[in-house]
C-alpha cells in the first residue's frame, strides 16, 4: 500500500532568532520556586511538631 504524503511547505522568512544565553538550571534554581519552598516549609513544620510533641507530651 502506498502513502502519498503531502509537500512540505516552507514557511521560514530568513535566518532564526539566536536563544538567548541561560545558564544551566539546576537544584538551587528548582528551591527558588514559592510554591516549592511553601511545601517544604508545611511538611518541614509538620515534622517538627510531631518531634516535639514525642519529645515532650509523654
Amino acid at each position: 500500500m502506498r502513502h502519498d504524503r503531502p509537500e512540505m511547505v516552507d514557511t521560514s522568512r530568513g535566518d532564526a532568532p539566536a536563544p538567548p544565553a541561560e545558564e544551566p538550571r539546576g537544584c538551587l534554581f528548582a528551591l527558588s520556586q514559592p510554591p516549592l519552598m511553601i511545601f517544604l516549609a508545611v511538611v518541614g513544620s509538620l515534622l517538627l511538631m510531631a518531634a516535639l510533641h514525642d519529645l515532650f507530651m509523654l
